[in-house]
């Protein structure tokens, strides 16, 4: 055989090959989509919608101001009886908002929740009441103000994961009424860990919100890495917004540690 022969064999071969890793390539994502898809549905009754009422008050530049204000909000089911976490902004904002506005002069926000929610993927709705608050943390536990007549879906924070940049998550929620509370699920990657003062993740946050605050971020085989917070900084210089609010992800083993200092029902 010659050697332009033999080159040409050579070619080929690798031609085929190619061909083979490009068939390949379909059914492996085919594959990995269709455990995402399994992982989402096992999952997507525990992410449920949080309906809060709010009698807001503010004091600023001298004056007095009070108005209601609903807001709306996905929360995680973590306990079968009915137990959730939810971004503490979402359900009580005044703290937020004193961050915000620390270092301006006679600036004060209080919010008084005059009713609470949880509205279940079923249609049920039953009153609820916030049993705990982390402000360091953005966290709000809240459940239902009776027990309920039996189990419901819930993510166990125990079944976690510790992920590394790069790894690609699943970010469960659950949309308003002008989508009829449909479960949405979108992948993502994490983008950086930040590791002090404390673990938190960012995935596909930084640049865009894939997911509203409360709602949980699941590894690909099902495992919980953790729950979307707001990370905030007061406010200092002329450090702009965007540079000292961001979503993050709180790790499951830390919202686990709250959840633990909450009193028997």
């Amino acid at each position: 055989m010659s050697k332009k022969s033999s080159i040409g064999w050579r070619l080929a071969l690798v031609c085929l090959m190619c061909v083979g890793l490009a068939a390949a390539c379909p059914a492996l994502s085919a594959e990995a989509t269709a455990r995402q898809r399994e992982v989402a549905a096992k999952f997507k009754d525990a992410v449920i919608r949080a309906k809060v009422v709010l009698k807001m008050r503010g004091t600023y530049e001298g004056e007095s101001h009070e108005e209601e204000q609903t807001n709306e909000t996905t929360a995680t089911v973590i306990d079968p009886s009915g137990l959730a976490v939810a971004s503490l902004t979402s359900v009580d904002p005044a703290y937020a908002l004193q961050a915000m506005s620390q270092g301006t002069e006679d600036t004060k926000y209080e919010a008084e929740v005059t009713d609470l929610k949880m509205r279940f993927p079923d249609g049920k709705e039953v009153p609820a009441k916030v049993v705990l608050r982390d402000k360091d943390l953005d966290l709000a536990v809240i459940r239902p103000a009776e027990k309920l007549t039996g189990p419901v879906p819930a993510i166990d924070l125990s079944n976690s994961a510790k992920p590394e940049v790069l790894d690609e998550v699943l970010i469960l929620d659950r949309l308003g009424e002008v989508a009829n509370q449909v479960a949405a699920v979108s992948l993502d990657r994490i983008e950086a860990v930040v590791d002090k003062p404390r673990t938190f993740y960012i995935a596909g946050l930084f640049s865009k919100i894939t997911g509203t605050p409360g709602c949980p971020v699941l590894s690909s085989d099902g495992k919980m890495i953790g729950v979307v917070v707001i990370r905030m900084l007061p406010r200092s210089g002329a450090s702009s917004r965007k540079d000292r609010v961001l979503p993050m992800i709180l790790p499951a083993a830390d919202v686990l540690e709250v959840v633990k200092q909450v009193p028997p029902q």
